[in-house]
């Protein structure tokens, strides 16, 4: 099955156009207000409606401006020193999620400040708005065709036409690639959507020790992310990492396993203690 050629423009009107990838993050954090707005409602929870609007503005401005940021040094540092202003064309696609991670963290902790609260108090509190937020991101992914994935004869496989390979290959020739490649971006859509949302959800759903809700997240996406990496033709200028199998992704996502576990066992250690 040949990849569906999606135009990423929905709209455009002189200059001005609406695209797929934009609306992909004006409907995360829509979702993420929405979803925010629900755990706010619950007894007890001490978040108002406003409080919930300012947060998820801080995340927004944070994900997006730490995603870019964060792709251009991990993924692309050679194209951001030749063309400093291509950190801008944030349309053109490429955010990490490792960069916005940590302009979250950059923002929760500046949102904690000036509501007097705690770094995990926020953050227990947003992590599980943030996994379908992702998932709309990876169906941006999917729509710009990137994120191409290493060769398969499975059922799921797609063939990606050429010009979405330039990153990956430069073995293809023509309008399609010979052969079909995994769908990575669907994967990730999933995992870290959809199913990253189903085990942080039901973590923050009963009453737990601070800490708990934000280190299963951070456990929980590196994991899978790690394994969906399995699926994601590396980039032609990284290669592999290490070892002929590690990724950057794979890289960048093992300290957030690491610290996510040990964030978990301290808290669970101190509530026993």
């Amino acid at each position: 099955m040949h990849y569906p050629a999606i135009d990423p423009i929905i709209l455009a009107i002189g200059p001005l156009a609406v695209r797929w990838y934009g609306l992909a993050y004006v409907a995360a954090f829509a979702v993420s207000w929405w979803l925010g707005n629900r755990r706010a409602d619950r007894d007890g929870s001490g978040w108002t409606t406003d409080d919930v609007s300012d947060v998820v503005f801080y995340v927004a401005v944070g994900a997006v401006l730490g995603g870019r940021v964060g792709y251009m040094l991990f993924y692309q540092v050679d194209a951001l020193l030749l063309n400093p202003l291509s950190l801008f064309k944030i349309w053109e696609g490429g955010m990490s999620f490792h960069g916005g991670l940590l302009g979250t963290i950059l923002a929760i902790l500046l949102f904690g400040l000036r509501t007097k609260r705690s770094l995990f108090q926020v953050s227990d509190f947003v992590a599980p708005l943030v996994p379908i937020g992702l998932g709309f991101g990876r169906l941006g992914n999917f729509v710009n065709t990137e994120l191409p994935g290493r060769v398969t004869d499975s059922m799921f496989g797609l063939i990606y036409p050429c010009d979405a390979l330039r990153g990956v290959s430069q073995m293809c020739l023509g309008q399609w690639e010979a052969f079909a490649r995994h769908p990575s971006s669907l994967y990730q859509a999933f995992s870290e959507g959809l199913l990253l949302f189903a085990i942080v959800w039901f973590v923050a759903s009963k009453p737990r020790r601070s800490g708990v809700v934000s280190g299963t997240f951070l456990m929980a996406y590196g994991l899978l992310r790690f394994c969906t990496e399995y699926f994601r033709e590396p980039d032609s200028h990284l290669g592999f990492i290490a070892f002929n199998w590690l990724t950057m992704g794979q890289l960048l996502s093992l300290p957030m396993v690491i610290v996510g576990i040990l964030i978990v066992i301290v808290v669970t250690v101190k509530q026993r203690a």
